[in-house]
């Protein structure tokens, strides 16, 4: 009795399938095998003194830099750059770097009351303490604290537009979600500058909750009010000011509180330091904060404000101008932290802000510049990393583009920042301004209108913006970079029972892959190639059944019924996608010698992977006989399977 012949195509599916679940395993795979590679690169836990991450960095503090190796992190396909800046040795990761964050903690074995602190005999440059200490306390929250900014600023926008008013229910929600980070700033800032100065972060937090108590609030609208008496802490004359939404007061009350506790938890019996260190902290730093540290910090506040608004209303052009320049190259060595406490304190003292508006041109135009490349570029591995760094960059996070891209390219950088001054310069000769703080983007805007609606200060910033980035785009298009042009694969003549070599390279037997799966024959009989090149053509004329997501492997089938696999590499699941690009869609019509997908052989070898290449005939149980018809190397377009019915 003869066994009866699989459906058609239901070799295939079964192959879908199982390449679905075999990708799902090696994704799971891939943020620990990164954390791995990381932790062992930056000199491993014992190395490190403290890990923090920020929109699209992992910084690490080490103890001995010297025992990074940061140009093998650079090899490794998960990494976009390593940056060695501000006393930190910070590995740019992109828009997943929550996760790898979390699997290097998980491979290092750090939980909240394991993280390690900061180790006495540390020589830093006061500028790099000082860009250590800001990122180390903005940096976990700067998502969130930029998500409430674009959240204001569209209520800001509902309000001009009429969708809303103020007297709303709908607006008093939404605006409670917006403002409550800044009106309890001291609280969250308490908790992280005392993680970062090495203390209990929950007494420094309550310090922060008692600057922004009601009793402390309703002290200080009391005292604004005509003939109100003095008031008095032990016989010493306090004044009560309003510091929700501030910034240094807590900071430095946090140092100080820090630094008594540990003081206190040396003097202190072990059995008494839990109850008694927190309760002098609390006793001393709350009553020192109100009567010293907060009254200094404010005027201190007002003054950096003052200061600043002063050289900004001198020629505010030329302020546009250095900024949008420079900003960029401030990202490159993480020296832009050091202006986000500047930017929190105008809009705390003066109720706007005129930074942030002058960096959306210098973030935009880094995005045209990578337009420009993407439009421009015949390479396959630049097509995609322009496409990626451009959706971020619209997001505000330029470092996949800069690192990817636009620096390494050198031209693009240079016209990104030439154009993000002269849209600094036209933002800032406007006098555009926001009113709540957020990271640069295409939404920023709606955070530029102020109480009175739309005006020139707005409209001059979105043409400053729209200048810088149509200019970088335009001049790297032109000028940017070379082109390449692809040249066309001979192909041979095709019969319905042929195969031709879908790419040029060595021709190796199935059963000599690296990869059981594929030699065993699971997945169906054929042969692999090692390619030469980094270019896969339509072997016959056919259809695009699948292409995997990460575009590493396609499927067709051919007009006479071969369902025909084509993986580029071994295990290149892993690398996301990043070399590869795809030129069809699942259901495209394809004749013979059609580009299918574009790949960087070196990217895919540096990585570490293997490239040979299997092609499978997913229902070659259909066929009495498949040949290889090709000698030990091929090129694409020539005969490589002849298969018998």
């Amino acid at each position: 009795m003869t066994q009866a012949k699989p459906e058609r195509g239901a070799i295939w599916r079964r192959s879908r399938v199982f390449l679905f679940l075999y990708s799902v395993k090696e994704f799971g795979m891939k943020y620990h095998e990164l954390a791995q590679d990381i932790l062992r690169h930056v000199g491993g836990k014992e190395n490190m003194v403290s890990l923090v991450h920020c929109a699209t960095r992992l910084r690490f503090k080490l103890k001995d830099s010297s025992k990074a190796d940061a140009e093998a992190l650079k090899a490794n396909p998960g990494v976009i750059m390593v940056v060695e800046s501000g006393g930190q040795f910070q590995v740019v990761i992109g828009n997943h770097v929550h996760d790898v964050w979390l699997a290097v903690r998980e491979a290092a074995g750090i939980t909240d009351d394991s993280e390690p602190v900061a180790v006495k005999g540390e020589k830093t440059s006061v500028l790099g303490q000082v860009i250590d200490v800001v990122s180390g306390i903005f940096a976990p929250f700067i998502g969130v604290m930029a998500a409430t900014g674009l959240l204001k600023g569209l209520l800001a926008l509902a309000v001009v537009c009429g969708w809303l008013n103020t007297e709303q229910a709908t607006y008093k929600i939404w605006f409670a979600a917006s403002d409550a980070l800044f009106f309890f700033f001291p609280l969250f800032l308490g908790y992280t500058a005392g993680k970062k100065f090495g203390g209990n972060p929950f007494i420094t937090m309550v310090i922060g909750g008692a600057l922004t108590h009601p009793l402390m609030i309703q002290a200080f609208e009391a005292g604004q009010l005509p003939g109100a008496t003095a008031e008095y802490f032990l016989g010493i004359p306090v004044t009560f000011i309003n510091y929700s939404s501030s910034v240094i007061p807590i900071i430095l009350a946090s140092w100080v509180c820090c630094w008594i506790e540990r003081r206190s938890n040396a003097l202190l019996p072990s059995a008494m330091k839990n109850f008694f260190t927190p309760a002098i902290c609390l006793a001393i730093v709350v009553p020192l904060t109100f009567l010293v540290i907060g009254p200094i910090a404010t005027w201190l506040s007002v003054m950096l404000a003052n200061g600043y608004q002063a050289v900004y209303v001198v020629a505010p052009w030329l302020a546009g101008a250095a900024l949008g320049g420079l900003w960029q190259v401030c990202v490159i060595f993480g020296l832009h932290w050091g202006l986000v406490p500047l930017m929190i304190n105008n809009l705390n003292v003066l109720g706007h802000d005129s930074m942030l508006p002058i960096i959306l041109p210098a973030v935009l135009a880094q995005v045209g510049a990578v337009l420009g490349i993407f439009l421009a570029t015949r390479d396959a591995r630049q097509k995609v990393l322009a496409g990626s760094a451009f959706s971020a960059g619209l997001f505000g996070i330029t470092e996949p583009a800069i690192y990817g891209l636009t620096l390494p390219l050198r031209r693009p950088f240079i016209f990104g920042c030439v154009s993000g001054a002269l849209g600094g310069a036209i933002t800032a000769f406007s006098n555009s301004a926001t009113y709540s703080f957020g990271l640069p983007n295409i939404f920023f805007p709606a955070q530029m209108i102020p109480a009175s609606g739309i005006d020139a200060s707005v409209w001059g910033g979105l043409i400053g913006t729209a200048v810088a980035f149509i200019l970088s785009g335009l001049l790297t298009y032109f000028f940017g970079m070379p082109r390449k042009v692809a040249e066309p694969a001979a192909v041979a003549k095709v019969t319905e029972n042929d195969v031709l070599a879908p790419m040029t390279g060595s021709v190796l037997a199935l059963e000599n892959v690296p990869d059981t799966t594929f030699a065993s024959g699971l997945l169906g009989k054929g042969v692999a190639i090692i390619p030469a090149e980094g270019k896969v053509i339509a072997p016959f004329n056919g259809e695009v059944a699948s292409i995997f997501q990460t575009k590493h492997a396609i499927g067709l089938e051919s007009d006479s019924g071969i369902e025909l696999l084509i993986h580029v590499g071994i295990d290149t699941v892993k690398l996301d996608g990043v070399p590869f690009t795809a030129h069809v869609k699942v259901g495209d019509k394809v004749q013979a010698g059609d580009l299918l997908l574009t790949f960087d052989r070196q990217a895919i070898l540096d990585a570490g992977y293997d490239l040979a290449t299997p092609i499978i005939i997913s229902n070659s149980d259909d066929y009495s006989e498949l040949e290889i018809v090709a000698g030990s190397a091929v090129s694409a377009g020539q005969p490589l399977l002849s298969i018998t019915h």
